[in-house]
């Protein structure tokens, strides 16, 4: 599948992960159209003045509302869903509209594809949804069970859905890139534990990795790209090198370290050359693209402390500068 011709839709599309597939979109592909869904009109409006391009469309909605989906859903082909509330302090003070985002959006995001026949759904996922203790996570974590669920719902052929589950993007807003940035002209950095760790992804591999899941997905499946990861004081150390550090404690909700494929999902999981594969585990999974891939052994997991690739300093500067 290609996305030339086709009429594209990314929720939640003047973030940081919607502007980075604008530019790889209008770059590399010809969509018929491009449209952008998100609330805030001013993004838009500085959206706007980024892109000259005549298939571009930019429509004010939220995932909250599924009427207004409805309408912007028509004669789409392809929808990436990159809508949410992502920042874990903000998700834990105001949890209510935590759910009504990320969980009853994501319901509105499914029946507003089914009924307007949209072809293929992608939605972002976070390794914080993997054995999540916060509730940014665990929002996440029910998003992705009802995106890979909802292909039982929808007729075959009908509207697909899957997942790209990833790790932190380096450039994002809310990453601790540009607030150690931030304070290094205080001469002193903050870091919540000494030992934490994490997985770390351009915003450019993120992009080419989702639209890479858009063109092989089937449905139903959980792709999860194979990323380094990195110590956090070996962050700091790339970001602000000169710079004191002082611990602070770790934030509630924040773990040490994080994982991308489970333990108790590894035996439905596939092993690729650059990614892993989590299958469905219902009766109307096929999988027949899937064939190549290689079982995972008893009792493994995919986290950032045990990690067989890991990032210097000098390699961190170099994804900071590419962004």
């Amino acid at each position: 599948m290609t996305f030339n011709d086709k009429v594209v839709l990314v929720t939640g599309g003047t973030g940081s992960f919607g502007k980075k597939f604008t530019q790889v979109m209008l770059r590399e592909f010809r969509p018929k159209k491009l449209i952008i869904l998100s609330r805030d009109e001013l993004k838009q409006h500085e959206m706007r003045q980024m892109y000259d391009a005549a298939s571009m469309r930019f429509f004010i909605g939220d995932v909250r509302d599924p009427e207004r989906l409805r309408r912007a859903f028509q004669d789409v082909d392809i929808v990436v869903h990159a809508a949410a509330l992502k920042q874990v302090p903000a998700c834990e003070y105001n949890p209510i509209e935590a759910i009504k985002t990320n969980i009853l959006g994501a319901q509105n995001v499914i029946v507003a594809a089914i009924d307007c026949g949209v072809s293929k759904v992608l939605a972002l996922g976070t390794d914080k949804a993997v054995n999540p203790i916060n509730l940014y996570g665990a929002t996440k974590l029910c998003a992705e069970k009802l995106f890979v669920q909802s292909n039982s719902y929808s007729s075959h052929p009908g509207t697909d859905f899957s997942c790209a589950r990833y790790g932190n993007v380096i450039g994002s807003r809310g990453s601790v890139i540009p607030v150690f940035e931030a304070q290094r002209e205080s001469g002193k950095i903050t870091i919540t534990d000494k030992r934490m760790t994490r997985f770390w992804i351009t915003l450019d591999q993120g992009v080419h990795f989702v639209m890479r899941c858009i063109e092989q997905m089937e449905g139903g499946e959980v792709f999860v790209p194979k990323i380094p990861s990195m110590r956090i004081t070996d962050l700091a150390k790339s970001v602000a090198p000169e710079c004191e550090i002082e611990t602070i404690g770790t934030r509630p909700g924040e773990k040490l370290h994080e994982v991308l494929i489970a333990r108790d999902e590894a035996h439905a999981t596939l092993e690729f050359e650059d990614m892993f594969i989590v299958q469905p585990e219902f009766p109307w999974w096929g999988g027949e693209n899937w064939n190549g891939g290689s079982a995972l052994p008893d009792g493994f997991e995919y986290t950032s402390d045990k990690n067989d690739r890991w990032l210097s300093v000098e390699e961190l500067r170099q994804m900071i500068r590419e962004g």
